[in-house]
């Protein structure tokens, strides 16, 4: 009688299927299973690159247009100053009265939401009505997208108070610069000692309108003095 022995506990052979997995082509179809598996992922992934790839670069001008669009650091204000090319800031300082009536009632600009909302242009010190624009080339539009103003030559629209004044038969909207008329106040770049208006209502409050404008009084420009620097004194 032949006895039998038993495999070793530590012996792969012990399990099954481990006799046929010891055989030379066994290892050899494995591994060339394994070297078909990764060619087949490398080309996948280098298809897949060259049409990112050469879909970016076909629209690469678009792409960098709606990544500029959609940035949520560059601020509207960033936006407007490299629209209009404003210069730096503090190449230049200039004072002006602004003066905005909707059917005979003026805009009370000494609230804090129209003090300093922009640094280009804005009010300051609770002023309601005096206009400091400290860059160039920078158009009243900035001024008023600040806080929310809107204006066109049909329409004023206050976006803080969610209500808009057309024109119609009976209201008409009025820009006067220094009692000159200007179809686009939007664009108008202040200069020192300017006087505005905007009027939206009846054309016959225009008159009274501007004997209040050149009431106001509008602040010299402090310049910097040579003998103390940075120190503003008053001229």
């Amino acid at each position: 009688m032949t006895e039998k022995v038993l495999p070793k506990e530590n012996s792969d052979f012990s399990l099954p299927g481990r006799i046929d997995e010891s055989n030379t082509a066994y290892f050899e179809i494995e591994s060339k299973s394994k070297g078909r598996s990764l060619t087949i992922f490398g080309i996948a992934f280098v298809l897949v690159a060259v049409v990112v790839f050469s879909y970016y670069f076909l629209n690469q001008s678009e792409i960098d247009s709606q990544i500029l669009d959609n940035t949520t650091f560059k601020s509207l204000e960033e936006k407007m100053v490299k629209h209009y090319g404003v210069g730096q800031f503090g190449s230049e300082h200039s004072h002006a009265a602004l003066a905005v009536f909707v059917n005979g009632d003026k805009i009370d600009f000494s609230y804090p939401q129209f003090q300093i909302q922009s640094k280009y242009i804005h009010f300051e010190n609770d002023n309601p009505y005096l206009v400091h624009k400290h860059a160039t080339d920078v158009p009243l539009e900035m001024l008023f997208v600040s806080f929310g103003l809107k204006i066109t030559s049909e329409c004023i629209e206050l976006g803080y108070e969610v209500s808009q004044y057309c024109t119609d038969k009976d209201n008409s909207m009025t820009f006067l610069v220094n009692g000159k008329h200007y179809s686009n106040i939007n664009l108008y770049e202040i200069k020192h000692n300017d006087r505005i208006l905007i009027s939206f209502g009846d054309s016959e409050l225009v008159s009274e309108e501007l004997e209040y404008l050149e009431k106001l009084e509008i602040h010299d420009v402090p310049k910097i003095s040579k003998l103390v620097p940075g120190k503003d004194i008053s001229v």
